[in-house]
């Protein structure tokens, strides 16, 4: 079976997947620091950060909309920058693949609160190879699952807001409102842009989307607005439910605690934090396999990693290397947040990169 239109990712496709990346459990503890930082501002705090993430991607916004970079960004810093340059962001990708067994680790921990019992090596096999065993189907199947893990997703941040609005205390706009002024303000916007980014990473799918110089621009924008509209009214009901003091620097549960009939707080703190996970791990898992076969095409790694399956239009031996990179580690118990949590300044200086080579190739255009 060719990758057809028919089998190529549409708008609605692209949008899912890019919501899936932005919500992590992130939103689960970040409100709550924001909040530390700016009181109950922290929903405006959210929408400048919103702002800021949205300006910060223009460059791959305006990029994307020019051509169909089959490779992501890879092609992207090729074309911009060189093949070098383009190698040592490959590299990075490679090394960053082992966020993805922290987010399958993540789940296992959310899912032993539950039942504590499970063993959580095990389960971690067990999440991963589901995963990359849909992906071995084809991009399309890899999106509709990431559409019924949004779904579930969804009902489980709905549950929090529809449930929470009601109780928020009269007293919002009154009763710490701004606590630590404009620079509080300032700091937690900047802190929050964390929780709206990574719709960018999209980019990647360009070689699967339909109508890629189109939908992909789109998508960047839409999702990260629709995102932080939705954390602004979750940060509104976790700032006005409770007193300020008693939330600031508190997870979401806190909050969720003191109008959620049990059973719905343990769907909302355990279902919902594990459907993020599941989200940003599909994502993840799809994203990395494009620019890595435009970089096999190139030489970066042996040609023969990037074989096609024709029926199904996936790269199986590229999945399975970055299958082996995630399962290892989790059957090996390493510790690997200071590792993948490193590739965050490399990433940050390949988008500077990004936008600044965006900038001069914009200005030749003109």
């Amino acid at each position: 079976m060719e990758n057809t239109d028919k089998n190529k990712l549409s708008r609605t496709d692209l949008f899912s997947m890019a919501v899936g990346q932005i919500i992590g459990v992130g939103i689960m503890t970040m409100t709550g620091i924001a909040i530390g930082y700016t009181g109950r501002s922290v929903n405006l705090a959210y929408i400048v950060a919103g702002i800021i993430t949205i300006i910060s991607m223009i460059p791959q916004i305006y990029i994307g909309g020019t051509a169909n970079f089959i490779g992501g960004q890879y092609s992207q810093i090729a074309v911009l920058s060189g093949k070098r340059l383009a190698g040592v962001y490959l590299y990075i990708q490679l090394f960053s693949t082992l966020a993805i067994s922290m987010y399958t680790i993540s789940f296992a921990d959310y899912f032993l609160s539950l039942f504590p019992s499970v063993n959580a090596k095990l389960l971690g096999v067990i999440v991963l190879t589901i995963l990359f065993g849909t992906h071995l189907f084809g991009v399309k199947q890899a999106a509709i699952l990431q559409n019924i893990l949004c779904v579930v997703l969804a009902v489980a941040i709905a549950s929090y807001i529809v449930l929470g609005l009601g109780h928020i205390q009269p007293d919002y706009f009154t009763e710490g409102f701004t606590t630590g002024g404009a620079g509080g303000f300032v700091v937690a916007s900047i802190y929050l842009t964390f929780a709206a980014g990574g719709a960018q990473y999209v980019v990647n799918y360009s070689s699967q989307a339909k109508n890629p110089t189109k939908d992909i621009p789109f998508v960047i924008v839409a999702s990260t607005a629709a995102v932080v509209i939705v954390y602004a009214v979750m940060a509104t009901v976790a700032a006005g439910v409770l007193p300020v003091d008693q939330v600031a620097n508190q997870p979401l549960s806190v909050s969720a605690d003191a109008f959620m009939p049990q059973a719905v707080y343990t769907f909302f703190v355990v279902g919902g934090a594990m459907f993020a996970l599941l989200t940003t791990l599909n994502f993840n898992i799809g994203m990395i396999v494009y620019p890595v076969m435009r970089a096999c095409q190139d030489g970066w790694l042996p040609k023969g990693l990037a074989r096609k399956n024709e029926k199904h239009g996936s790269y199986p031996y590229i999945l399975l290397v970055f299958y082996l990179i995630g399962i290892i580690p989790i059957i090996a118990g390493l510790d690997l947040a200071t590792v993948a949590n490193s590739t965050v300044i490399l990433f940050t200086i390949i988008r500077g990169v990004i936008a600044y080579k965006t900038y001069g190739f914009g200005r030749m255009k003109n």
